[in-house]
């Protein structure tokens, strides 16, 4: 083993503390433009709220009535200047509980701003209860709209563990206990207090699309039997109001309701905490920031698929059954 002479060892050690230096300073300039970037990205955004304008809230995905879009709700009609709100809707509905905060929201909402619900490809079920939730509904002439009812699904495997010769046992304080569960035939007794709940949310369903669409008892009879419809049948059954988009429920908003001309439309969303995201919520986010939008957008959707569950109790939802397909 050969030793480096003293000089040489002074000057190797000069070199590699010059490279440490280098690679701190270079560490520690890209944080300050990344924080340079967002801050700037941040304040953009918010600058832009500071001026009259009209709010787009987008509801979109599986509807669940979480706290943080009702907080939204609740902060864009406190904002002093949102002359109006554009609801863009694009979801198959959720569970009917969800579906009843935001119709809420939406309604105190509206008492205090106009409102416009924009559909996109799709909003039924409890999609479609958050649009009734505003003034007038606008949709493209193809479109999905509808599907008023009410479920519950649950899968019985009591067959197939008969078959491979296993049993749950269960001890119950009353023959309805945790029933329907999936585990035994479903007892006449256990449906009948199931489709209760299902009925009575159902009611519930058609009390309101009676009312805000103001709808005879035969007009309602004709489109709550749980079917979609199209924009355009939708028009003539009164589940919506006219045909178009953004640009037609904007021109609404001026000719019916007094918001001033060409004031720009600003997306308001939810705020999110890096610290709350994962890892490909944290990417998306930087991605954003830095304006890959479609970086950003693609990993949004792997953070969706991370966070997806199942939904749980009564569900206002539209799902096509692949099963009947051709």
């Amino acid at each position: 083993m050969t030793s480096l002479p003293p000089s040489d060892y002074l000057v190797d050690r000069r070199q590699l503390r010059r490279k440490l230096s280098f690679w701190r300073v270079a560490a520690i300039l890209c944080l300050i433009i990344a924080i340079v970037v967002a801050g700037t990205r941040l304040i953009g955004t918010n600058a832009g709220k500071l001026t009259p304008h009209i709010a787009r809230l987008s509801i979109s995905g599986l509807i669940t009535g979480e706290r943080k879009t009702l907080t939204l709700i609740h902060d864009i009609g406190e904002a002093k200047n949102v002359s109006a709100v554009l609801v863009s809707i694009e979801s198959p509905g959720g569970t009917t509980t969800g579906a009843e905060r935001l119709y809420d929201a939406l309604r105190k909402l509206s008492a205090k701003k106009p409102t416009v619900a924009v559909v996109g490809t799709l909003a039924a079920s409890g999609g479609y209860i958050a649009a009734i939730g505003t003034d007038e509904i606008f949709s493209r002439g193809n479109s999905i709209v509808g599907s008023i009812g009410v479920l519950v699904q649950y899968p019985n495997v009591a067959k197939l563990l008969d078959k491979i010769g296993v049993s749950v046992e269960a001890i119950k304080s009353s023959p309805l206990k945790a029933s329907p569960d999936g585990y035994e035939e479903t007892s006449p007794e256990a449906r009948a207090a199931i489709a209760s709940l299902v009925n009575d949310s159902f009611e519930w369903f058609k009390a309101l699309v009676k009312e805000r669409r103001k709808l005879s008892d035969q007009e309602l009879a004709a489109v709550d039997d749980g079917r979609i419809f199209t924009g355009r049948q939708g028009i003539g059954l009164k589940l919506v109001d006219k045909i178009g988009g953004e640009q037609e429920a904007i021109a609404w908003l001026e000719q019916e309701r007094g918001i001033g001309k060409d004031l720009p439309v600003r997306d308001w969303t939810e705020q999110k905490n890096l610290g709350s995201l994962g890892i490909l919520g944290i990417s998306a986010r930087l991605a954003e920031w830095s304006g890959f939008s479609e970086l950003s957008r693609t990993l949004d959707y792997g953070q969706s698929l991370s966070d997806a569950r199942l939904l749980d109790g009564l569900v206002s939802i539209w799902q096509f059954d692949s099963t009947q397909g051709n």
